[in-house]
Parts: structure tokens; C-alpha cells; sequence
């Protein structure tokens, strides 16, 4: 991967996980730093699942690609949500 190819990855990342945050329902009290990370690793495995499904390369937008994404990222965030607010009280 290319030195534009990874900060690419990463700004992608960090706006799937602002819309994983905005899909979940309610308020999530965790980090802004976790959501990023969340939507990192939630790019990641929704590229490699949408590989693995034969939809990442598609003509024009990747919108089925991008829907995996933000649901894991949604998921994630859920989880850390529950996690991190159970950790805290």
C-alpha cells in the first residue's frame, strides 16, 4: 500500500465511524478517539468483506461497500458503547 493509499484509508476510516456513531441510536458516552479508531478497523474489515462478497469494485460509488462499512462501524461503536459505559459507573 501507498503512502496515500494508508492516509486515504485512515480519512475514510475516520468518517465511517462518524456515521456508525450517527446510526446508533441514543447517546454514546465514549471517546472520540474510539469512534475514530472504530471506523478505522470497520473500513477495513468492510473492504475485505466486500472482496470476499465480489462487490469493492463496482462502477461509480461503492455504495454496497460502503453500507458493510458503516455497519460494522454502527456495531462497533454499539459494543464499545455498552462496554465503555458499563466500565465507567
Amino acid at each position: 500500500m501507498e503512502v496515500t493509499g494508508f492516509f486515504t484509508a485512515i480519512i475514510i476510516g475516520l468518517i465511517i465511524g462518524a456515521l456508525g456513531r450517527l446510526v446508533v441510536p441514543g447517546k454514546q458516552n465514549i471517546p472520540i478517539w474510539l469512534t475514530l479508531v472504530i471506523g478505522v478497523v470497520a473500513a477495513i474489515l468492510g473492504t475485505l468483506v466486500a472482496g470476499a462478497l465480489g462487490v469493492d469494485d463496482t462502477a461509480g460509488i461503492d455504495w454496497i461497500e460502503l453500507f458493510i462499512q458503516v455497519v460494522f462501524a454502527a456495531v462497533g461503536v454499539w459494543l464499545a458503547a455498552g462496554a465503555y459505559g458499563r466500565r465507567r459507573h
